[in-house]
């Protein structure tokens, strides 16, 4: 058994101090100001220790990307975010050819890895989206909803952005439904009218994907995506915290209206974890430069955004308290995806993480096992 001490310790409401984080193997026994004898303590000299942090958003990372469908590309991304506190991930996909979607989820399919972040399983974002939000995808490969595309891949399927307001989209959303109640269906790449949106709500759709981006715009005449899901308390969200997507000053406004439906992303590409220059998503040419990337016609292409920079941002900006914030990374993307992650109480997964008060990360442990990482 091993301790971790002298920790302020985030729980779900609160911060910790004087008390012990016991784990054996992968799993963590419990939190006490006890110190068994027989404990190895590993002294955590007063950082802060969090459950490990959930993306559900992430393309690539490290020159690595998903739609390489190549093992050693998710073996790349895996390894590459733990250092940002990513202990689990869903690897999502972009809209490309079929034969390019369907190599990708085949090589999730067979993944297998250690000592990396865990895959937890595939976000598919597109090709089921509306070509007038397409973003950086390509317009190109968009389709209408197709399930035989997606049905021998479905064990590993765990969350599917999709416009909902396209053709054939009711029958694919109610299909899924009834079949695969737990797939979280998120609105995104979607020009949905306000009403169009609330009637998703009612067939399935109880997410959005990074809010305000790639959708039509919050209006006083016509709400729109942004309006509907706002006004929910069924239908949670997802923002990408890097101060280009999303102007700071929504942060508090946000947070005070969804509360613990409120998650943070960091939709990187392959140019997370590197410097600025040349580089690549969907098959086409992304330029990165003063922390943005974009397509060269200007478009937003993902972001090269780490989630403990998400962290910082957004708690500078916000009015939150270090559980509330830590909760949109952690037990609030667990419980959307109806897994046992994202906190630190007895049972749980050994995943957790250690960082200073700028939240840059010390140390990061997965399923028991301590991370070292480049200084």
């Amino acid at each position: 058994m091993k301790a971790i001490v002298n920790a302020k310790i985030i729980m779900d409401k609160e911060v910790l101090t004087g008390y012990n984080l016991l784990f054996s193997r992968n799993k963590i026994i419990r939190i006490t100001k006890e110190l068994p004898i027989w404990a190895e303590p590993i002294d955590a000299k007063g950082l802060y220790l969090s459950a490990g942090f959930i993306d559900i958003h992430i393309h690539g990372s490290n020159g690595f990307d998903v739609m390489d469908a190549t093992s050693e590309a998710l073996e790349g991304i895996a390894k590459s975010i733990v250092q940002t506190g990513t202990t689990s991930f869903l690897a999502t996909t972009m809209t490309m050819s079929q034969e390019d979607i369907e190599r990708a989820l085949e090589n999730i399919q067979n993944f297998k890895a250690t000592d990396t972040a865990k895959l937890l399983g595939v976000h598919l974002e597109g090709p089921f989206i509306n070509p007038c939000k397409k973003g950086a995808q390509n317009e190109a490969y968009i389709q209408r909803p197709n399930f035989e595309l997606i049905e021998p891949y479905m064990e590993n399927v765990k969350m599917i952005t999709l416009a909902p307001e396209m053709d054939g989209a009711k029958e694919f959303m109610n299909y899924l439904q009834e079949h695969y109640p737990h797939v979280l269906l998120s609105i995104g790449h979607s020009d949905a009218s306000y009403e169009q949106s609330k009637e998703s709500f009612s067939m399935g759709i109880s997410h959005a994907t990074h809010l305000f981006n790639a959708m039509n715009p919050l209006h006083h005449r016509e709400p729109g995506i942004v309006g509907a899901v706002l006004e929910s308390d069924r239908v949670s969200c997802d923002i990408i915290a890097d101060l280009i997507h999303i102007h700071p000053s929504f942060f508090s406004m946000l947070y005070k209206v969804k509360k613990e439906n409120l998650l943070l992303i960091t939709d990187a590409m392959r140019a997370g974890c590197l410097c600025a220059g040349v580089s690549e998503i969907g098959g086409q040419k992304v330029i990165v430069k003063d922390g943005e990337a974009r397509l060269e016609d200007g478009t937003l292409a993902g972001s090269v955004l780490k989630m403990n920079e998400a962290l910082r941002n957004f708690y500078k900006y916000a009015d939150i308290s270090l559980p509330q914030l830590l909760a949109m990374v952690t037990s609030v993307p667990a419980k959307k995806l109806g897994l046992n992650l994202g906190r630190l109480a007895e049972g749980y997964p050994a995943d957790f993480v250690l960082f200073d008060k700028e939240f840059e990360i010390h140390k990061v442990y997965i399923e028991g096992k301590a991370f070292n990482l480049p200084n």
